[in-house]
């Protein structure tokens, strides 16, 4: 008999339920006086973020239907979360220049999905909301309403097939990242972001903004100060973000920073619930530092399928951790991802194939290598 595929979903989804004694990871819960009571909450929530901080980048230009195809396999995997593109001048992000034809091809056809699902489009500017908003306008009816989709009830979720829509902000946790990557302040990017802000929320439209080097900076080396950090994630939810993901841009970060870090915006008063952790894996450090968060009670994370999306900084290096490599790591801890680990794989081994970038997901590789195997031995087994 063949042997299974010793990476596959299906039997880490099997060990980790009946291993005996699989950590169970706590969280807080607000209560309705206030309180903060633990509670398990084995849920992890992935934010798939290849069809758009995955391939913005690239220098070649990536035909729209393979945007649009990759964006359609991902929806298939149990993902309920998708970047999915960028309203942003073309003169400095040529690969994003197709977006709005993408956005209109989600909203004028249905696009299968396992999950209810999310798509995501970084807006940085009024011009880039009203790009967004004006194909929005044409099709009213297409997707859900931030309202909407808080109002999803449990016998509604899984017939539920309207995608509910995004906008995503990008501040940054330094000046001179700011001034290099806006051409603008800290303060000035977020008096702009908060109009931007107010914008889409009044457009019932959910909000994430995401706060670049967090723990490490390209031009100012380690010491970002998480106190500034805090405060800008601060100022971001008071104008109405939903959603802070804090961002290792440069893949600097460690185990004793991220959980100063996270300890720091606790003690500023922000939830849990309201952070995602975006980490790069350019130093070997995105999963330990996944662990870390996640014993401090975050249950949302950002990944690239096949690790998409070097790190500008580190020509060569590693840059997001790949979304096989974190459903493996996260699922052996007896976590819950709801997405298909084989069929990741697959998609990772294609887009990066389609691209011409090397495959970086160590998990991806493996998970192939071993179906090879099984396909091999059963051939051998048939002579």
């Amino acid at each position: 008999m063949a042997r299974l595929p010793l990476f596959s979903r299906q039997l880490l989804r099997c060990s980790s339920r009946r291993a005996a004694g699989v950590r169970q990871y706590a969280t807080a819960s607000t209560t309705a006086d206030g309180a903060s009571q633990p509670r398990l909450d084995n849920h992890v929530k992935l934010v798939e973020v290849g069809a758009r901080d995955g391939l913005q980048n690239e220098k070649k230009s990536i035909p729209l239907a393979t945007k649009i195809d990759l964006i359609q396999r991902l929806a298939k995997t149990g993902l309920s979360s998708i970047e999915a593109g960028a309203f942003v001048s073309p003169k400095w992000v040529p690969q994003m220049n197709n977006s709005g034809e993408i956005l209109e091809h989600i909203l004028k056809h249905d696009v299968p999905s396992r999950r209810p699902l999310t798509f995501s489009f970084l807006a940085p500017n009024l011009k880039g909301l009203d790009s967004a908003s004006a194909i929005l306008s044409r099709y009213p009816t297409a997707f859900e309403t931030e309202t909407q989709r808080l109002g999803r009830t449990a016998e509604t979720v899984d017939g539920s097939r309207k995608p509910a829509l995004e906008i995503a902000v990008f501040a940054a946790a330094t000046e001179s990242f700011s001034q290099k990557n806006l051409n603008c302040s800290i303060a000035t990017s977020l008096d702009r972001f908060g109009e931007v802000i107010r914008a889409a929320k009044d457009a019932d439209l959910r909000v994430r903004a995401y706060i670049s080097v967090v723990l490490g900076c390209p031009f100012e080396g380690y010491d970002v100060n998480p106190h500034r950090v805090a405060e800008i994630a601060t100022d971001l939810l008071e104008m109405g973000a939903d959603e802070i993901a804090l961002g290792d841009t440069t893949g600097m970060g460690t185990a004793p920073r991220t959980k100063d870090l996270l300890n720091c915006l606790r003690n500023a008063g922000i939830r849990n619930e309201d952070i995602a952790m975006h980490f790069h894996d350019t130093y070997g450090q995105a999963l330990v530092n996944t662990a870390v968060a996640l014993e401090h009670g975050i249950r949302t994370f950002d990944s690239s399928v096949g690790g998409l999306g070097g790190c500008p900084y580190s020509p060569g290096a590693s840059g997001n951790v790949a979304t096989e490599d974190m459903v493996y790591f996260l699922e052996s801890l007896g976590m819950d991802t709801g997405v298909d680990l084989d069929a990741v794989a697959d998609i990772g081994a294609w887009i990066t194939s389609e691209v011409g970038k090397p495959h970086d997901s160590t998990v991806g590789k493996a998970v192939l290598a071993a179906r090879q195997r099984t396909k091999e031995e059963g051939r051998t087994g048939e002579i």
